[in-house]
C-alpha cells in the first residue's frame, strides 16, 4: 500500500527543486547590473586542473556596472582572461596587471525584451516540471485505489497535491515577475 504523506512529500521536493533550478538560472541572466552570479559557470585552468573562478580569485562588485576580479596569484591573470573570453558571458575583460575589470554594458530595449523571453522560457520549463510531477503523483494515487487506498483518502490527497502545485506555480510566477521588473528597469 502507498504511503500518501511520503508520496506528497516526494512531490513537494521535486517541485521545490524546479523552483530552485529556476532561481539558479535567473541569477545567471544579467540584467544590466553587475552580479558575480554571471561568472559562476566559468572554470579556469590553474596549475593543470580546471577550477571554478571563485577558487582562484576574489570577485567583487565595486559599482553597479563593474565586476572586479582580483586573482590570488598574479600569474593567473592571463588564464582568467582566457576563461572569461571562452565563456558565454559576452564581456571583454580589461586588466591593469593586478585586477581584471568587467564593464557591464547597459542593455538596449530590444535586448531587454529578449532577456525577458529567455527568462519566461526557463520559467515555463520549471512550470512543466511542476505539472508533470503533479500528473505522475495523481496517477500513483489512482493506482493506489486498486491496492486498497480508500477513495476518500485519494481525493483528500489529490486536493492537497493541487494546493502544493498551486503554491509552487505561484512561486515561479513571482520569481519571473521580479526578474522581469529587474530587467525592464532602466
Amino acid at each position: 500500500m502507498i504511503d500518501v504523506k511520503e508520496t506528497l512529500n516526494g512531490a513537494k521536493d521535486r517541485m521545490e527543486m524546479a523552483v530552485l533550478y529556476l532561481e539558479e538560472q535567473l541569477a545567471r541572466i544579467r540584467a544590466g547590473r553587475a552580479n558575480v552570479a554571471i561568472l559562476e559557470g566559468i572554470r579556469v585552468n590553474s596549475y593543470g586542473s580546471m577550477v571554478p573562478l571563485n577558487q582562484v580569485a576574489n570577485l567583487t562588485v565595486p559599482d553597479p556596472r563593474t565586476i572586479a576580479i582580483r586573482p590570488w596569484d598574479k600569474k593567473a591573470i592571463k588564464d582568467i582572461e582566457k576563461a572569461i573570453m571562452d565563456s558565454d558571458v559576452g564581456i571583454t575583460p580589461e586588466n591593469n596587471g593586478e585586477i581584471i575589470r568587467l564593464g557591464i554594458p547597459q542593455p538596449t530595449e530590444e535586448r531587454r525584451k529578449e532577456l525577458v523571453k529567455q527568462c519566461n522560457k526557463i520559467g515555463e520549463r520549471s512550470k512543466v516540471e511542476v505539472r508533470n510531477t503533479r500528473g505522475e503523483v495523481k496517477d500513483k494515487l489512482k493506482k493506489a485505489i486498486k491496492d486498497g487506498l480508500s477513495e476518500d483518502n485519494e481525493k483528500d490527497a489529490e486536493i492537497e497535491l493541487q494546493k502544493i502545485h498551486d503554491k509552487y506555480i505561484k512561486a515561479i510566477d513571482e520569481l519571473l515577475n521580479a526578474k522581469t521588473k529587474e530587467i525592464m528597469t532602466v
